[in-house]
């Protein structure tokens, strides 16, 4: 078999599999997100992701290379609309950062809700790293978020992370969110910004149907910010 028909095929594997992979991972944060709020007592309290603006949802964040500083990760954002329920999804990497992520295991599911409308603002810039004063903090765990401190009630994002079943809050100091225009063009048939997709009336893709009705499921109430 020649040299350069053997490259081809291997050059299309790679491509379709970067094709599937953005809808693929739409099924797995969905799952993430059944899991967790399945254990009331073990998930994300119930008022604050009624409170919510945007939710970030990243399966998988990968732990081998957290202690070197490079953590790399994909998932979605996606906001509140106008009316009710929660918008299309947009995509997302996440990169660097400190240790403090890790809690066990090589890989963990994270995610961070966005509770202000500047954190919004942020978060649909095309780049943004957490940190700062105020800026983001580890989250509480159980039905209601009774047990708040000065940092929770000021945080613009909260964040949790979750390993070998594991669910707990978690700083994600210095780590950079940023768009990925290819993702969205692979979910969407064009490279679209987040700021687009979640701020628009677009339908929601049939592959990240499953996402937004478990999201509607667990909090379907307006955002009341």
């Amino acid at each position: 078999m020649p040299l350069f028909f053997l490259l081809f095929m291997t050059a299309a594997a790679l491509a379709g599999k970067e094709k599937a992979e953005p809808l693929q991972r739409l099924d797995e944060a969905t799952a993430v997100v059944k899991e967790l709020m399945a254990t009331p007592d073990r998930s994300i309290p119930q008022d604050l992701l009624d409170k919510a603006q945007c939710i970030v949802i990243v399966p998988g964040l990968k732990k081998g290379a957290f202690i070197l500083g490079g953590k790399y990760g994909k998932g979605y954002i996606s906001c509140r609309k106008r009316g009710d329920g929660w918008s299309a999804p947009g995509t997302v990497r996440v990169e660097g950062g400190s240790v403090g992520l890790q809690i066990g295991g090589s890989e963990s599911d994270v995610i961070m809700l966005v509770m202000n409308e500047r954190g919004v603002n942020k978060l649909l810039a095309s780049k943004f790293t957490l940190g700062g004063e105020g800026a983001v903090a580890a989250g509480p765990v159980g039905r209601e978020a009774t047990a708040q401190t000065d940092a929770m009630m000021h945080a613009e994002i909260l964040s949790w992370s979750r390993s070998q079943g594991l669910f707990a809050g978690v700083s994600l100091q210095g780590a950079t969110l940023r768009q990925d225009l290819s993702d969205n063009a692979v979910i969407y048939g064009r490279k679209i910004t987040n700021k687009e997709i979640v701020h628009s009336s677009m339908p929601v893709p049939n592959a990240a149907g499953g996402l937004i009705s478990v999201l509607n499921k667990y909090s379907p109430a307006k955002n009341s910010n």
